[in-house]
C-alpha cells in the first residue's frame, strides 16, 4: 500500500502555504499525484426565493464564486510551479465545502486539509475538518495553524485502544509508519478483554511484520482526558505526527461532553492523522 493521489484544500487562509508545502512533501516522497481542491460555498435558492433575490444578486454570487476559485487555483499553480511539480491537477467547485471535499475524497488516498482557524475570516467555517473526518472514509491529515511545520513523519506517536477507528487509523498510515524514524505506540489504561492477553503485545507483533519499527509502551490517563495526555507525551517525545482514529464515541458525545478527537483537533501542536 502507498499514496498514489494525495488530495489537498486550498484557500486564501494565511496558512494555505505551509498546508501546500506538506502535501507537496508526501507527494514527492510517495511518488503521488497531487490534486488541488478548493471549493466556494453558494447559496442556490429555489422557485419564489430566487425570484424575489433577483438575477443581480445571484449573478454577483457567481461572479465572486469564480473570482475565488481563479485565486486559488492561481496560488495552487504558482507554489507547484515553485516546488516544480509537473504530477499535478487542479479541481474547484461551487458547492458545499464538506460535501464537495468528500465526493473527491473519494478517488484519493489520502486528504491534506487545515485546522480550523477561528481567527483567520478567509478559512472555512468551524467544523469542517471534524466533518470531513467523519463522511471520507478516508485517512485526513490536519495541519495546525499555529506552528511552523519543519516534518512530518520522521517521528511519530501513535494512540492506540484497539477500536475499528484506532485500527483503520493505523492500516491507514503504514506507509508513513514505515517510512519513520522512530514510531511511538502508546495505550492508556487498556483492557485485557479489548487488547488480548497482553495488551500492546499484539499491536507491536502485527506493525513489526509490516516492517515497522516501534516501541509499545502501557500507560496509565488521569481520569479520560486522553487528548490532553495525547499532546503531553507528544511534547516529551518531540514526534511530529500523531496517528490516532477519529471519534471512538459519537460526535455529539466529543462534542457536548469533550473526547480526545475533539481535543487534538481544537489544541494540535503537530499534525494528526485521522481516520474514522
Amino acid at each position: 500500500m502507498s499514496y498514489r493521489t494525495i488530495l489537498v484544500q486550498v484557500d486564501t487562509s494565511r496558512r494555505c502555504p505551509a498546508r501546500l508545502e506538506v502535501a507537496v512533501g508526501l507527494a514527492r516522497r510517495y511518488e503521488a499525484h497531487l490534486i488541488g481542491l478548493s471549493v466556494f460555498s453558494t447559496f442556490e435558492p429555489r422557485g419564489y426565493v430566487a425570484v424575489e433575490i433577483g438575477a443581480s444578486v445571484l449573478e454577483i454570487q457567481r461572479r465572486m464564486a469564480a473570482e475565488h476559485l481563479a485565486h486559488c487555483e492561481d496560488i495552487f499553480n504558482r507554489a507547484m510551479a515553485a516546488a516544480g511539480m509537473t504530477n499535478i491537477e487542479w479541481r474547484s467547485a461551487s458547492a458545499d465545502p464538506v460535501g464537495a471535499t468528500v465526493l473527491n475524497a473519494r478517488y484519493a488516498d489520502l486528504l491534506v486539509l487545515g485546522q480550523d482557524d477561528p481567527s483567520d475570516p478567509a478559512a472555512l467555517d468551524s467544523g469542517f475538518a471534524q466533518q470531513v473526518v467523519l463522511a471520507a472514509g478516508r485517512p485526513v491529515l490536519v495541519v495546525p495553524y499555529a506552528v511552523s511545520i519543519e516534518s512530518v513523519g520522521r517521528r511519530v506517536l501513535v494512540a492506540w485502544n484497539a477500536s475499528a477507528e484506532a485500527t483503520r487509523a493505523l492500516t491507514d498510515a503504514i506507509p508513513l509508519l514505515r517510512d519513520a524514524d522512530e514510531v511511538h505506540l502508546v495505550s492508556f489504561n487498556p483492557k485485557a478483554m479489548e487488547h488480548g492477553d497482553v495488551p500492546g503485545a499484539d499491536i507491536g507483533l502485527y506493525l513489526a511484520r509490516h516492517r515497522v519499527r516501534v516501541s509499545v509502551k502501557i500507560d496509565r490517563a488521569a481520569g479520560i482526558d486522553v487528548g490532553n495526555e495525547l499532546l503531553s507525551r507528544a511534547a516529551d517525545l518531540g514526534v511530529d505526527l500523531i496517528v490516532m482514529g477519529a471519534y471512538g464515541h459519537t460526535r455529539l458525545r466529543e462534542m457536548v461532553l469533550g473526547g480526545a478527537t475533539r481535543t487534538l483537533l481544537e489544541s494540535m501542536t503537530v499534525p494528526v492523522f485521522l481516520s474514522h
